[in-house]
């Protein structure tokens, strides 16, 4: 039972929809976050009120899922955020789901789905559409996808407070980036937006988003997903103007990053830092110096520490900032030690008897592509040799996930609708984006084959993509156009190498330790088209305006 409610919760596993089945009530799926200040509130609002605790553990089996922890069933059942509040008959589908429910309001909602199954039974569940159309529509690749990319965020732009749509705002790093090479002025007014609204002035690290459209109403919640994507978007921005205010933001998050969410324990990120008390964010700074510190979810999970890495890294890239560098290194050698297995990245750090018994020691395609991303920075950066294991990362993600042109999110059965096929198309974008990388390190073309392929299997539906895919058009960009290339003879670390890393192009793709070039010579290559060599950076530099023109 949980401490903080008076709800008799059981673990999600079989073990409850079994209960279910014997008992012919439903389940009722509480979807919670350690960082959720709503979930908390629902906690002590409404599941610790008596009378509703009794109506639950009486007419309903309750089963409480931590969406960090159970990625699987977050994708399945979520109902839009959380808390969500989900009604599952006992073979898994959904009668109903609800977002927060205040007392009133699940007073209302429990009598309404027991009304629902003493007179339709199990005959109510459905299955939600991702889950039921397997096949999404595939096409071929056009210039046409990045045209009508660009249009969804013009079209959504707020040219009054910046950023996209109306509420609630969201940094969305992936927008920012696609359109920082495409539309500067409307990237950088998005970038002044997210870095005045959402960054924590005093504590460094951005919060996770804002609830108004005018970047009022803050959710202080502190991802560390969200802050490792932002690092990297914000340094992107950087080496795009060069100008320190962009760079500033990032600064502040890696400090927050190393400090506030280091785990020393474990030698990697933490996973989140909770939102403190409301009136702590407006004292001033030596006030809020003595107010309690938030709390921080100490847990290491495989897919955020990947993406922390790629984002200090970076930064390193682009800074020399040798704390960046030290932490990535850290983090990253956990994640190849204690994570990573024959290509396979565990979700959680965690004892091998607890990993045993977990739902999730599978292989997601979530943590395969961020890890892959990770290596294939590495590789770009510090160390040509991660290339292998990138290599290896990708292979058996192809070998263990790859269904037909396209990637499911996990392997193997599960409970509830864990057992059908889910294909998420962030995660097979963020896949695809990893492999065009890996292919130019390898020259493998078997890799940029399968990214391409992949996009192909959803590029029937991408003219109504979101702006929250406008990855999707960055990879289709980089797959039609190919990316540019910096290849240099050189280890990492040289001048030249350095300077290959801070050329104004943050989808390129640099090689150290080239093969076919000896040390001292670099040189810029697009599609077809392959510069003269260069051997100083200020050559490499117009070598790379050559290939661009």
């Amino acid at each position: 039972m949980n401490d903080s409610t008076r709800v008799e919760w059981r673990e999600w596993g079989q073990d409850a929809f079994d209960e279910a089945e014997v008992a012919d009530v439903p389940v009722l799926c509480a979807l919670t976050a350690t960082w959720c200040d709503h979930c908390h509130e629902m906690d002590a609002e409404t599941y610790a009120e008596p009378r509703i605790a009794a109506h639950i553990n009486d007419g309903f089996v309750p089963v409480r899922v931590d969406v960090d922890s159970h990625p699987r069933v977050r994708d399945r059942y979520n109902m839009g955020g959380f808390p969500s509040t989900v009604f599952l008959a006992p073979d898994g589908t959904v009668l109903t789901g609800a977002g927060y429910l205040g007392p009133d309001g699940m007073r209302q909602v429990l009598d309404s789905v027991r009304t629902m199954w003493e007179t339709k039974g199990a005959g109510a569940g459905r299955v939600p559409r991702p889950l039921r159309e397997d096949e999404p529509p595939a096409s071929e690749l056009s210039t046409d996808i990045e045209a009508s990319m660009l249009g969804q965020l013009t079209e959504s732009y707020d040219e009054v407070a910046g950023g996209w749509g109306t509420e609630p705002k969201f940094p969305l790093p992936d927008a920012l980036e696609f359109a920082l090479k495409r539309d500067r002025e409307m990237a950088l007014r998005s970038f002044d937006a997210v870095g005045a609204n959402l960054l924590d002035e005093y504590e460094g690290g951005f919060y996770r988003f804002a609830a108004e459209r005018d970047w009022a109403g803050l959710q202080h919640e502190k991802l560390l997903d969200s802050n490792g994507a932002l690092v990297r978007a914000f340094e992107n921005a950087y080496l795009t103007t060069g100008r320190n205010e962009y760079r500033e933001p990032a600064e502040r998050t890696v400090e927050f990053l190393t400090t506030t969410l280091w785990n020393d324990d474990d030698e990697a990120f933490a996973n989140s830092q909770a939102p403190g008390e409301p009136e702590a964010y407006g004292l001033e700074p030596t006030e809020r110096e003595a107010a309690d510190d938030p709390p921080v979810d100490e847990r290491v999970f495989a897919g955020p520490n990947a993406l922390a890495v790629e984002g200090l890294l970076t930064y390193y890239a682009y800074t020399d900032d040798k704390r960046a560098r030290r932490y990535a290194e850290r983090a990253l050698s956990t994640l190849r030690t204690e994570l990573l297995e024959d290509g396979v990245a565990r979700h959680r750090l965690e004892s091998a008897a607890e990993d045993e018994s977990s739902e999730e020691a599978t292989c997601l395609l979530s943590n395969q592509a961020r890890t892959l991303a990770a290596l294939t920075t590495t590789a770009s950066t510090l160390d040509a040799d991660a290339v292998t294991e990138a290599e290896a990362v990708a292979d058996a993600t192809v070998d263990r996930l790859r269904n037909g042109n396209s990637f499911l999110d996990s392997e193997g059965d599960g409970v509830g609708l864990c057992d059908r096929p889910l294909r998420p198309l962030d995660t097979n974008v963020a896949l695809a984006d990893g492999l065009v990388e890996l292919a130019v390190l390898t020259g493998e073309d078997r890799y940029r084959r399968i990214a391409r392929e992949t996009l192909e299997e959803f590029a029937g539906a991408s003219d109504r993509f979101g702006v929250q895919m406008a990855r999707y058009a960055t990879v289709a960009s980089r797959l039609l156009e190919g990316p540019l290339v910096i290849r240099v003879g050189d280890e990492p670390g040289s001048e030249l190498h350095r300077a290959a890393l801070r050329l104004a192009d943050h989808e390129k793709v640099v090689v150290p330790a080239a093969g076919g070039l000896e040390a001292g010579i670099a040189r810029a290559e697009r599609g077809e088209r392959v510069s003269a060599p260069a051997e100083t950076p200020e050559q490499l530099s117009e070598r790379v305006q050559e290939i661009l023109e």
